[in-house]
């Protein structure tokens, strides 16, 4: 195992109070200036992207964003086969620069303990302050308010566009905000973004796309990693980072059903980190929680939370737009793993995320294209990657069929859900209601003894 130092730099020039590297720590330069004074790996394109639609976010919000950028750059460029000391655990300490240093350290305890939860690493979170040539960096706000009355995350997923045309419906003006990644999201992205465009011609809300990149060998001689735990931090990080600029209270709406919330594990193989955390209860509330401590004017909520992904697409204000764009969503865990058999890019059809997915459009005529498109047309081992996730929720629905009442003990397996006890008996309804969907779209599917 090695313990990886990420330090963060503006610009060559950048070499006051650096911390040093530890013993037995592997440090790393990850510089955050493109040229001049702009801001690489997408931050200073993000600024922009939003002067132009008059949001001018605050400098501790652009001290968030630099934040998830190195927890991203850490997340996908130290590998856990080879840097962990269990084949996923990680040590990473974060040095990053930022405008207030007083203010950062007040939520060290926070970022470590939601970071911790989200990924399964141990984070070590410390802040320095900003070189003064870069104490401020935001431009400075134009008279013009901008229209928007809140931020939604926008990934390409059914649940991000369900939130958009609800919003949308409601004749809400949204600033939506996606981060892209693989050319398939990006796209996937892209084309509901255009279509909804079309379709509410006459309300004025925008996208904030931000790209954001590192080079393979960011830390040297040292692979990739592919779990991407950590991506939702930025997500949420370049949400809020907009909604500072909004002048106003801000809500930022993180879309998702119930079922995918609090993602449950499936059985006994799925521990901890292992099943995501992404829009977990615990989790929202802790981002909260650092939003106050940062005197950040803004919340984030689901509100979808008590909702399973069928329940989100029978609700749906626009049923008929929905169904049209259901087929350029993207839900597949890996849309590009079909490639070896000749496949184009496309849904698997069999991995947990478009499991939920068939589940949920049983309602509608559903006409995305799967690789396995009917699942009853075969036998599935459970011991193959094909087959395991198929089984995972045969197990999982019945075991909640032999034992009534025990969603109410399963759901705290992910993590705490103290924040709001009187929420409880709604979050074991929704988990039993989503397995209930799932194991309706698996009924004669057959499996294997495992």
């Amino acid at each position: 195992m090695t313990r990886h130092l990420i330090q963060g730099h503006f610009g060559p020039g950048d070499r006051a109070n650096l911390a040093a590297a530890e013993l037995g720590e592997k440090p790393t330069r990850f510089d955050l200036v493109a040229y001049d004074k702009v801001l690489d790996f997408g931050i200073g394109a993000a600024l922009t992207d939003l002067k132009a639609k008059h949001v001018f976010p605050s400098e501790v919000a652009l001290d968030l964003a630099v934040l998830a950028a190195q927890i991203h750059a850490a997340d996908t460029r130290i590998s856990r086969a080879t840097e962990s000391q269990d084949a996923w655990t990680r040590e990473i300490r974060v040095v990053v620069p930022v405008s207030d240093v007083t203010r950062w350290n007040a939520a060290v305890p926070v970022l470590q303990r939601m970071l911790s939860f989200l990924t399964g690493d141990r984070w070590t979170i410390q802040f320095r302050p900003r070189p003064s040539s870069f104490a401020q960096i935001v431009p400075q706000a134009d008279l013009i308010v901008p229209p928007f009355t809140g931020v939604s995350l926008f990934s390409g997923g059914l649940d991000s566009l369900i939130g958009a045309i609800d919003q949308l419906e409601a004749k809400r003006i949204p600033l939506l905000v996606s981060h892209a990644g693989e050319p398939a999201v990006s796209k996937a992205q892209d084309d509901c973004f255009d279509r909804l465009k079309k379709q509410y011609k006459s309300l004025p809300f925008e996208r904030l796309r931000t790209w954001m990149a590192f080079p393979k060998q960011l830390v040297r001689n040292v692979g990739s990693e592919d779990s991407t735990r950590g991506r939702s931090f930025l997500f949420f990080a370049l949400g809020v980072f907009a909604g500072t600029g909004l002048r106003t209270n801000f809500v930022m709406h993180a879309p998702e059903n119930g079922l995918i919330a609090l993602n449950v594990p499936l059985d006994t193989l799925r521990l901890g980190a292992l099943s995501t955390r992404t829009t977990h209860p615990f989790y929202i509330a802790r981002w909260n929680e650092l939003l106050g401590i940062l005197g950040i004017q803004g919340r984030i909520e689901n509100p979808y939370w008590n909702k399973t992904k069928g329940e989100m697409v029978r609700g749906c204000s626009n049923p008929k737009l929905l169904e049209e764009l259901v087929p350029e969503t993207l839900s597949c865990a890996s849309p590009t793993k079909g490639r070896w058999q000749g496949y184009p890019t496309q849904h698997c059809g069999y991995c947990l995320p478009c499991l939920i997915r068939r589940a949920s459009v049983a309602s509608i005529k559903d006409k995305t294209t799967y690789t396995v498109p009917d699942l009853r047309a075969q036998e599935w081992d459970p011991l193959t990657a094909a087959g395991e996730q198929i089984r995972s929720f045969q197990y999982a629905f019945d075991r909640l069929t032999a034992r009534p009442g025990v969603e109410k003990f399963l759901i705290h397996k992910p993590g705490p859900l103290n924040d709001n006890p009187a929420a409880l008996r709604e979050l074991a309804a929704v988990y039993k209601r989503g397995l209930e969907e799932v194991g309706s779209l698996l009924a004669g599917v057959r499996t294997r003894p495992s």
